[in-house]
């Protein structure tokens, strides 16, 4: 009998279980967030007819492996110097030193895997890898950029933001 219980609560209680999509997520919480599909969520922005911005938080093709349901910490988000309200995600911040030294800090590389997941395939995508990234910038910080070059990578415009566009806190 405590068995049949057992079973129907359990069924009872998983179709209650709340499933990430990433379109149903508050702007605020889809970046750095993972879909129960676990595909990545990322935050886009739409120009209106009367040139405002959209945002609308958007499913992406990218699947990561072991991960989903998840919603990055703001303690993560803080140790490894990113901001909840980025707009798409690109390698060029893989170029900003002070970036790349929170990326690359113990509180960041050790704490957080899903940020770490990502960064660590978009320098594979441009050739490197994010260990050894996190080497050279902790020993001789400007050698970085010579090794992400010699990699083959191409580089894209670099600005104080490079980890990517805030969007405004006012159409959050």
């Amino acid at each position: 009998m405590a068995f049949i219980l057992f079973l129907l609560l359990s069924f009872l209680l998983h179709g209650t279980q709340a499933e990430i999509i990433c379109e149903d997520l508050p702007i605020g919480l889809c970046t750095f967030s993972i879909a129960s599909s676990g595909k990545r969520c990322v935050l886009e922005n739409n120009v209106r007819d009367n040139g405002n911005m959209d945002y609308q938080c958007d499913t992406s093709e990218i699947i990561v492996k072991d991960m989903n349901e998840w919603i990055e910490s703001d303690e993560c988000l803080n140790a490894c110097g990113l901001h909840r309200k980025t707009v798409g995600i690109s390698s060029d911040s893989l170029l900003e030193p002070h970036f790349l030294a929170r990326l690359c800090s113990d509180s960041c590389y050790k704490n957080c895997p899903d940020i770490v997941d990502l960064y660590h395939n978009l320098a594979i995508g441009e050739g490197v890898f994010l260990a050894n990234l996190c080497e050279v910038s902790s020993k001789m910080p400007r050698r970085v950029m010579t090794q992400f070059l010699s990699s083959g990578a191409a580089l894209g415009p670099v600005s104080a933001t490079a980890y990517g566009p805030e969007a405004p806190a006012a159409s959050i």
